[in-house]
């Protein structure tokens, strides 16, 4: 079964997970299209604890290799259903810290930062 964590729930998951890998950022992946990611984004996570990585869900199995199945990675989407899709086929490729930002970006919007817009 894959955590969910919701965008107000997020510094709590970061703080957990930079406790247990002090060495390497976690990491946002955003499964959203790039037409979704012009509309509404994270930005690089910079100086927020975090790194973010846009990789289209589809592209997800052809870009395995380029992420760290040792590395705690949230993933992210519009509303959730599409991260939570990735997050399963993550942890059945090995990848042991893996939660699904419950959601999305819409609910972080709401939840954590309205600056973000939602579409």
């Amino acid at each position: 079964m894959i955590a969910q964590v919701r965008p107000a729930d997020f510094p709590a998951w970061l703080q957990a997970v930079r406790h247990s890998n002090p060495l390497d950022a976690p990491l946002v992946l955003d499964v959203r299209e790039p037409h979704e990611l012009a509309l509404a984004n994270l930005g690089q996570g910079d100086g927020q604890g975090f790194r973010v990585i846009a990789m289209p869900m589809g592209s997800v199995p052809a870009r395995l290799t380029e992420l760290d199945p040792d590395q705690p990675i949230a993933c992210l989407c519009h509303h959730g259903v599409r991260s939570m899709q990735v997050a399963r086929f993550l942890a059945s490729n090995g990848f042991e810290q893996v939660v699904n930002i419950d959601g999305g970006i819409d609910a972080w919007s709401i939840d954590k930062d309205s600056s973000i817009a939602r579409y």
